[in-house]
């Protein structure tokens, strides 16, 4: 087995985690979260956190359970509209919210992992997403500077990999998990499937194995649904 090989998710986590530590935490509402990660940082108890995701799960799912033991400070994040405990602590004034556009937070990830400090975006000029940043204008339209994100760990969710860490994604989970993968200085990985090198088509890798430090095959993942839409089969 590979040395990046762990067995769970409390195992693939043991001494990465800190009071106060900025941790990204990959997927798209409850699409390709790293559920099993989310629950092993519930249990560690740690407090304090700074937390860069999309969303903030649901009040019992996702990065929701955190929320239950006031285990998160901040959240830097783009949608959190369908958790109230969520609404709760952050009209109370019991958490911090960085709201950014989402495709602005994809970006400020996307840019971390890649080196590039800042960047400027139109998006959000003239609004409160652009209070107390730096503006300047290009060719007569006028952006926003966006400053990189990146974090001390990363907790990210992969359909397939392999035991040296290459990750393979299915649809939607590929939104934010394999930026995530490239910005933080430690990354864990949750598959479903594990499996050993060279099984995997290198032109289906989406995340090489060199952004990935520990990889576990996860179990029982309930891949919940947000908000099931159906329609009547009459109509």
């Amino acid at each position: 087995m590979s040395k990046k090989t762990y067995s769970d998710a409390r195992s693939a986590l043991d001494g990465l985690l800190s009071d106060g530590m900025t941790i990204m935490a990959g997927g798209f509402g409850l699409c390709g979260i790293p559920e099993h990660c989310i629950a092993a940082l519930k249990e560690s108890g740690i407090t304090g956190l700074t937390i860069i995701s999309n969303n903030c799960g649901v009040a019992d799912f996702g990065l929701g359970i955190l929320l239950t033991d006031r285990q998160i400070k901040k959240m830097i994040s783009s949608y959190v509209g369908e958790n109230p405990v969520f609404e709760k602590q952050y009209l109370s004034d019991e958490i911090e919210i960085e709201f950014n556009p989402q495709g602005t937070l994809a970006e400020r990830i996307r840019a971390g992992g890649a080196g590039i400090p800042a960047f400027y975006t139109p998006t959000g000029y003239g609004t409160v997403v652009a209070e107390g940043k730096e503006t300047r204008e290009f060719d007569g339209r006028q952006y926003v500077m966006e400053r990189a994100l990146t974090a001390e760990l990363a907790v990210i969710k992969a359909w397939k990999g392999d035991t040296e860490g290459n990750l393979i994604y299915r649809k939607t989970a590929r939104n934010f998990n394999p930026m995530m993968a490239t910005a933080a200085k430690m990354v864990v990985a949750e598959v479903e499937e594990l499996v050993e090198p060279g099984m995997l088509d290198p032109n289906d890798i989406h995340t090489p194995g060199i952004f990935v430090n520990r990889i576990f095959q996860g179990t029982h993942f309930e891949k919940r649904i947000e908000q099931m839409t159906t329609r009547d089969k009459a109509a």
